[in-house]
């Protein structure tokens, strides 16, 4: 791991549904909103969100026919009963709080095929004594209507799935109150009608060393306040946080969900990602941004609530005078590519409603971060296109097609049939919380870079593809092309040579 996060470098660096009822929020510069008790939408049809914190599913009451029943008095016994069984055995937890031996790596090993299921009321608890909940390497495990909390995994770590097997299942789960992240994932892992919540890092890792998850599918869940751990301040720039992180998947579908009151950023993906759909969520009142999406490729991002994120993050930013544009959207390094098998060969945002939020939609790359830089902080990662990163070197980076395909470059990306509504009252702002950008910085490092000077700049602005159009906006919305010191208005945005948002309507004053 080790990937950080780099804004802006000069050089170097089936889901149970409901449908909720409306609320305010309130913010003061540098603290952490309360979290939010429903979400709404306003200016559009509201949205059925999964609300399974609150109302979790209950499991059986009479242990299946068949079913290997575990005690709550005796303490492992899940444990040893995993043992002594056969693989494809079902294991009904009965009513209570289960705990493992107390050696600290003390967990359940699955055997290929096992299924538990929780009784109304099954809690398994870690006591802040034992790291990991479910471990190894058995491939189709399914958890269900069961309780896991109080582990302590340490950081980069987690509890449940701890060694990212595949083929797991996960529905109306509660994953809770846990150190590192709450839930690890592998190939093929459906997670569904959970809720991982207050989790220390992450409320789920998708991370695999040395290996590769693909048909990830996440659906339906409540995803809250993860990162209770603060690591984004207690190691600066880690890249090491969100309610959900993404690495080097290919093809996830993220729909469904209700990503809310994390600390940090809501869902994340970083470094070489593909394929991914992310649809019909709520995202609110996360710390930061409400989606990263990080040197990764070929994404449709639609039908999203977004709203009040990035307040804390944003107004930090501002109040000690950094003026890039810190968005809710994020696109760092991230494009379409045709050349990466997926089911869309760019990036396309649409149709979604982003509302009071700090900042909308920031498409940024970084001139200096590209395979083999001292700046790329995705260390030892290279781009998709170029399995051999000794390649990207002198002299052979400066020309084609090493030049083009060393970088990660934000490209090919569409943002159309967007609201973006901004009540600045609302937000409790006055600057640079009404972004809408593309831009670069200067490039200058390392003394080898082929990509010196404006020529990234130049390229993410006018020569990539990167277009907005037939979006509406309400509210006193700026634009941000080629550096963050090029503000302009609505009609330069237009106009040439930038010739953004045609069929867009702008509707300035505080939008409502």
């Amino acid at each position: 791991m080790g990937i950080k996060r780099r804004h802006w470098a000069w050089a170097a660096a089936p889901p149970a549904l409901a449908l909720l009822a409306a609320t305010g929020c309130a913010s003061t510069p540098g603290v952490r909103a309360e979290p939010t008790a429903a979400p709404s939408v306003s200016g559009a049809s509201t949205r059925p969100v999964a609300r399974v914190c609150a109302e979790p599913a209950a499991g059986p009451a009479k242990a299946p026919a068949g079913a290997v029943t575990v005690d709550p008095a005796v303490t492992g016994d899940l444990a040893a009963k995993t043992k002594s069984s056969p693989p494809n055995t079902t294991f009904w937890l009965r009513p209570g709080t289960h705990r493992l031996d107390p050696d600290r790596y003390a967990q359940v090993i699955p055997k290929n095929g096992d299924r538990y299921l929780g009784a109304p009321g099954a809690v398994l608890d870690g006591r802040k004594r034992n790291q990991y909940a479910f471990g190894g390497t058995a491939r189709d495990v399914t958890i269900r209507y069961l309780t896991v909390q109080g582990f302590v995994a340490p950081q980069n770590e987690g509890v449940v799935n701890h060694d990212s097997a595949d083929g797991w299942v996960i529905e109306h789960t509660t994953i809770q109150h846990n150190s590192g992240a709450g839930l690890m994932a592998g190939a093929r892992q459906r997670v569904r009608a959970s809720c991982l919540r207050d989790n220390g890092q992450y409320g789920m890792d998708a991370y695999k060393s040395g290996g590769h998850i693909g048909g990830l599918v996440v659906e339906g869940n409540e995803i809250v306040g993860n990162n209770t751990g603060d690591w984004e301040r207690r190691q600066e720039g880690c890249g090491c946080t969100g309610g959900i992180k993404f690495w080097a998947v290919n093809g996830a579908d993220v729909r469904g969900n209700w990503v809310h009151d994390n600390r940090g950023t809501g869902l994340w993906a970083d470094t070489d990602n593909n394929d991914f759909r992310i649809e019909n969520n709520v995202l609110e009142a996360n710390d930061g941004a409400a989606l990263i999406y990080e040197t990764s490729y070929n994404a449709v991002i639609r039908n999203n609530t977004i709203r009040r994120n990035n307040w804390v993050e944003g107004r930090r930013a501002a109040d000690r005078g950094d003026d890039f544009p810190f968005a809710t959207v994020y696109l760092s390094e991230s494009g379409g590519e045709p050349r990466i098998k997926a089911r869309t060969d760019k990036i396309e945002i649409y149709r979604n409603l982003l509302e009071n939020n700090w900042s909308g939609i920031t498409l940024w790359e970084n001139a200096d971060r590209f395979c083999n830089s001292p700046a790329n902080t995705s260390s030892g990662d290279c781009t998709l296109l170029v399995r051999n990163t000794d390649r990207c070197a002198k002299p052979a980076i400066a020309t084609a097609p090493l030049y083009a395909d060393c970088r990660w470059k934000t490209q090919r990306v569409d943002i159309h049939d967007n609201r973006f509504v901004l009540d600045k009252s609302v937000v409790k702002c006055t600057v640079t919380c009404d972004r809408m950008a593309v831009l670069a910085n200067y490039g200058t490092y390392p003394n080898w870079s082929p990509y010196k000077g404006e020529r990234v700049a130049e390229a993410i602005t006018l020569e990539q593809h990167n277009r907005w159009r037939d979006n509406v906006y309400l509210g006193p919305w700026k634009f941000v092309a080629n550096d963050p010191s090029r503000v302009l208005d609505f009609e330069q945005w237009q106009g040439t040579p930038y010739q953004q948002d045609a069929g867009s309507t702008f509707r300035a004053g505080d939008g409502g």
